[in-house]
């Protein structure tokens, strides 16, 4: 993740310490992190959403833990220390004990957060997992009104997710807005942007597409409209925290972002660049992201590399707990090359004077496209000029 606001703006932020080794608590080095687990505790959804990573639908998918195996998980989980736990989908509001397991694995102390599609969540879940003390509520949205109805597969699918925005900030609950960068979205981005403030959105995270799932029949946004998505996105964050209503704004699965904005700040601000800088060479982009930042439970127990790693299995934690799978590198030659400083880039990214602190991109898009997880990333949009070999960060 790109946390914007925090680069451009320097406004402390609440996951400084994870990111930017900022704070009492910070890690010595980035390489240090436990994962953050996404857990995708069901694969049923209610919806049936164009760009769905895990092709979920609304059906019964056997096999997927029982409540005693999900409850070892947690307890794992917690003794382990991971940082954080995003529980997903699927829907994850569908799984028969939704609460039990947020609610248990609160209780063990591990930081709880939600990913949803926002239509089942009415006033009453909202002052659930409010009590409960989930620590942040992400609500999909691609596109407004019959924008998003018609990308999520269900019509009334954006009114019932703005009542769930309405629904968790009565309640008190911390509540953002999640959304992938597609042609339509990017379309809509002035819309969306408006929209944020309207219902005063407090976190936003963009996602760069990946070719997972129904995902892969979606083209990548075009370079120059990825650019412009972020400059809009940028501008939004500086006005934001100028008019003193400053938002959590964050960029996901593309690290080239962290690049991006350095090199439009250097233009303007070199001193705020320099910061800019230093917290990204901490970060470590790609290679502190997939198989040692983050990491993947899936519905059946399967550990992966991220989320969208789908066909690469590290282990089940049917057999064996998730900490001992994670620790392991023995029999695994993709985790110990994602674990490596830098990752065994090819192409561009091998010759990239930002490789250092985008460590490569996000590689499983690289092994979608290419079927190389170390070929150049084929959603960078950085332009030739800019990465070609010469001094970075000065």
């Amino acid at each position: 993740m790109i946390n914007v606001t925090k680069l451009l703006c320097g406004t402390p932020q609440p996951a400084d310490a994870l990111r930017y080794g900022e704070g009492a608590c910070a890690p010595k080095a980035a390489s240090q992190r436990k994962p953050v687990v996404v857990w995708n505790i069901t694969r049923r959804c209610n919806l049936h959403c164009v760009h769905c990573y895990s092709d979920s639908t609304a059906k019964h998918y056997p096999g997927e833990l029982t409540l005693e195996e999900s409850i070892g998980v947690i307890d794992d989980l917690a003794k382990y220390e991971v940082p954080a736990v995003l529980l997903s989908g699927g829907e994850p509001t569908l799984h028969p004990h939704f609460f039990d397991l947020a609610g248990y694995a609160i209780a063990r102390g591990l930081r709880v957060t939600i990913s949803t599609n926002g239509t089942r969540i009415d006033s009453q879940a909202a002052a659930r997992l409010k009590d409960l003390g989930v620590t942040y509520v992400g609500i999909s949205l691609d596109g407004i009104g019959e924008h998003h109805d018609k990308f999520r597969g269900k019509s009334g699918a954006f009114q019932k997710a703005v009542e769930a925005f309405r629904h968790c900030r009565g309640a008190g609950q911390k509540v953002g807005l999640r959304l992938t960068l597609t042609q339509q979205t990017a379309d809509q981005l002035p819309e969306i942007l408006r929209f944020i403030e309207d219902e005063d959105i407090p976190r936003v995270c963009f996602y760069h597409l990946v070719y997972s799932g129904r995902g892969a029949d979606l083209g990548l946004l075009p370079a120059s409209e990825t650019r412009a998505a972020l400059r809009m996105i940028g501008d939004a964050v500086v006005r934001w925290e100028r008019e003193g209503n400053p938002r959590e704004v964050l960029t996901v699965d593309q690290p080239a972002d962290g690049a991006f904005f350095w090199l439009n700040t250097l233009r303007k601000n070199p001193k705020r660049a320099a910061e800019i800088w230093k917290l990204l060479s901490w970060n470590g982009g790609g290679s502190h992201a997939s198989g040692r930042g983050i990491s993947n439970i899936d519905s059946q127990g399967n550990v992966h590399p991220d989320q969208f790693w789908q066909d690469h299995t590290l282990g089940n934690v049917r057999e064996r707990p998730f900490s001992k799978i994670w620790s392991n590198l023995r029999n695994d030659d993709l985790l110990a090359g994602l674990r490596d400083r830098l990752p065994r880039l090819e192409g561009r990214c091998a010759d990239c004077r930002f490789k250092e602190v985008c460590g490569g991109g996000f590689r499983v898009r690289a092994f979608q496209k290419f079927g190389n997880p170390w070929a150049e990333d084929p959603g960078c949009y950085l332009r030739d000029y800019e990465i070609a070999a010469g001094e970075a960060g000065a």
